[in-house]
Formats: structure tokens, sequence, C-alpha cells
């Protein structure tokens, strides 16, 4: 048995194939400003890149902000759900799995059975989100995927006390003017990023072990800064960008 499962989200789509519960096929691309298309061209992709027919999936199933604008789905679920059923499957001593997302970041809850208890978004506003990390990295104009390794080198991080994307914007540019290091604005930002994060955990309830998925995972500087506010060892499960996804196949 062969299924699919789509993650349709503001910046990247990502898709999974399963076969008896083991993944056979991953892709990632750009999502684009038509979901739609770009969730229909990767998975007739994959069916040219693997040589599996389209009658050989069982079951296609969607989550994302995008799922709603696909119409060839059996089923369409939450990245709520998604991620907590992703990440369990990669590790079951899992119990909160964070997800900093493109537009939102949510920290979810879940049960010794891998099922969500409670769960929290930040979704007014880009701060504590990929969005606010690809602003603020244009405004320093550097590449986001240098923001973990730059972090890293920080001796004195600065203190970025707005996490509205303008003002931070706004404080970041006078620091430079006086002469701040660009390693040290970058671990301030993530400290901001992680500050945030840590008080949708506190809303949830802390349980540990704790997962960080998503591809904000793949950053360093926010993983020691969420371990050092939760006093805990942050699990990143592989390929931590694609556990929606691979939630959606599991259901």
């Amino acid at each position: 048995m062969i299924k699919a499962g789509i993650d349709i989200g503001s910046r990247t789509t990502k898709i999974i194939l399963l076969k008896d519960n083991k993944t056979i096929y991953r892709r990632i691309s750009a999502t684009g400003w038509k979901p739609g298309e770009t969730a229909e061209k990767i998975y007739n992709d994959s069916f040219i890149e693997t040589g599996i027919k389209k009658s050989e999936i069982a079951k296609i199933t969607l989550t994302g902000y995008g799922r709603v604008m696909i119409n060839f789905a059996d089923e369409v679920l939450t990245e709520i759900t998604c991620h907590a059923r992703g990440a369990f499957f990669e590790d079951s001593r899992i119990r909160t799995v964070i997800d900093i997302g493109g537009q939102d970041s949510k920290v979810i809850r879940i049960d010794p059975g891998g099922f969500v208890e409670d769960f929290a978004m930040n979704d007014r506003c880009a701060a504590g989100t990929g969005k606010f990390l690809e602003f603020l990295a244009h405004t320093l104009n550097i590449n986001v995927s240098e923001f973990g390794s730059l972090s890293l080198e920080s001796v004195s991080p600065e203190v970025i006390s707005s996490m509205c994307t303008v003002f931070a914007e706004s404080e970041i540019v006078s620091l430079l003017a006086e002469g701040a290091e660009t390693s040290d604005l970058v671990a301030g930002i993530h400290s901001a990023i992680s500050k945030r994060i840590s008080g949708l955990v506190d809303s949830v309830g802390f349980e540990d072990k704790v997962a960080l998925t998503g591809g904000v995972a793949l950053n360093p500087g926010i993983r020691n800064n969420l371990e050092e506010l939760l006093n805990t060892k942050i699990i990143i499960p592989e390929n931590p960008e694609f556990i929606g996804a691979l939630g959606a196949a599991l259901s």
C-alpha cells in the first residue's frame, strides 16, 4: 500500500510517499503564488521520478495552509494533527511539538498515544515565524540560511525589544548604525523569537520530550535558545521540514 502526504505551506510545499509506513520518496518545492498548481505538479512529478503509477496510490492526504485549494485529495487534515502524528511516529517519547512555520508558529502537546491534547498558535502576525526571519535577513542583506551559523559566532547578543516586524527592522537599522555586529543582531533576533515560542509552550503546559519541526528546526541558533529557555534537550527529527507531510501520509 502506497500513501501520499502533501503539506502545502506558505513558503514551501512538501510531498512524501510511504509504502508500508516507510518513506520511498520525498520532495520539497517553493510554493509560489499558485499553491494548487505547485502541489499538483510535485504530485505528478513523483510518478515520473519513481515509476510508480497513480493507480498504486491508495490514499492522498493534504495538510498545510493551502490544503483547501486542492480537489484531488481523499482526506484533508490540519497541520496540528499532522505535525503531532509525524513527530510521534519519528520518536514516541515526544510530548511537545514546536513547529515554526512560514506564517505561523504552533506548540502542540500530545499524549502517550500520540494524540493532540492541547495546542497554541501564533497566527496574528509574523512575529516568531519563518517570514519574520526572512524579512530581517533581507534587512541585514544576508541569506536566512546563514542565520544559524552566524548566531553561534555571537559574543554579546543584542536585545531586540520589538516583535513587530516593522519596529524590529527599525531597531536593527539603528543598531547597525551604532556599529553592532551582525552575529550579535542575529543572536538577538533568535532570542526574541525563542522567548515568544517559550510563552506559547507555557500556555499549553510544558511536557518533556520536546521536538522542533519545520524548516526552522535546521537553525542551530533557535534550537540552542529554546533548549536554554526550556531547560531541556530539543529533539530534531530527521528531515524536520517533512514532518507535516509525513503525518499526512500516515493518516
